[in-house]
């Protein structure tokens, strides 16, 4: 094999709890990823230059070792002594700096690439184990679906596959820092928080309307206060027909969660010709778990 083509896909987080500080800096959280049918397409092809060359769509992201694509090559190939190159294409969709892993999910994908294309032959456990150093949201984007995420994010526990249904994705003209986000947030004030347990139950019953009605997210008490949009948003979304909506990640996008097709469709077309978000996307649940 000298050449392959994947698709690096997006998360949400359907609740997003934090519930402790560690001594090392680093937030103890609970939460539920979800993964969508929205990608990045990254195609790989051997080189004999004894480089990584990484190309993206996106003038203003780096292609050098500050990208988590050209780290997760340069880890797999210096750990495996691999003395070929690698020429790297990544064509984004996944909308940058908007709380849905899309640099995680690049990441994972270009791990499970080199891994293939060199055959190495690790394993999904193998990649997930490694793909730690690069990110706590990288393991999760290696096993995709419905999991339950815990420690910093890279305790993984698989669950049943989400009902089916629509997700209306939005993501207002601004980019959000996770770490103002986390450094801002006042654990000891969250007043209310998300009932992860009781969503994995209704994950497990498949009662959409019961997951639906615990989508909660505690990140929301310091984002939505600086970028009261993310409100107006989940607002308008509620309106036009969402069973739910809440930020995900630490923002700022935005969604929404359909029963109907013709509700979350017109929903689309409104939110696309607003001027409350940047980037609008119609998508469903991404359940599978092979790469």
């Amino acid at each position: 094999m000298n050449h392959i083509k994947l698709k690096a896909f997006a998360k949400i987080n359907l609740g997003l709890d934090v519930i402790g500080k560690r001594e090392d800096g680093y937030h103890e959280v609970r939460m539920i990823m979800q993964t969508v049918n929205l990608y990045d397409k990254i195609s790989l092809s051997k080189t004999q230059s004894n480089e990584i060359t990484l190309k993206t769509n996106l003038h203003y992201l780096p292609t050098n070792e500050n990208n988590l694509v050209y780290k997760a090559a340069k880890m797999l190939l210096d750990e495996f002594e691999i003395n070929q190159g690698v020429f790297i294409n990544l064509e984004k969709k996944i909308p940058v700096a908007a709380g849905m892993a899309g640099g995680s999910a690049d990441a994972a994908t270009t791990m499970v690439g080199i891994n293939k294309l060199f055959d190495l032959s690790l394993s999904k456990k193998d990649l997930m184990d490694r793909a730690v150093k690069l990110g706590a949201d990288v393991p999760y984007c290696l096993l995709r679906g419905t999991a339950l995420s815990e420690g910093i994010g890279e305790v993984l526990t698989p669950l049943p596959a989400m009902p089916k249904c629509h997700v209306l994705i939005a993501k207002p003209g601004i980019n959000v820092s996770t770490k103002f986000v986390y450094d801002n947030l006042n654990i000891e004030r969250i007043e209310k928080h998300p009932d992860i347990d009781g969503m994995i139950q209704a994950i497990k019953d498949q009662d959409l309307y019961q997951v639906t009605s615990k989508l909660s997210n505690v990140l929301e008490t310091v984002t939505i206060k600086e970028y009261p949009v993310i409100n107006e948003i989940k607002k308008q979304m509620i309106e036009m027909g969402a069973l739910n909506s809440i930020m995900s990640g630490s923002g700022p996008t935005v969604f929404g969660i359909f029963d109907n097709y013709n509700k979350a469709s017109k929903a689309f077309y409104k939110l696309k010709t607003s001027e409350l978000a940047k980037n609008v996307h119609l998508a469903s649940l991404y359940n599978r778990m092979d790469q």
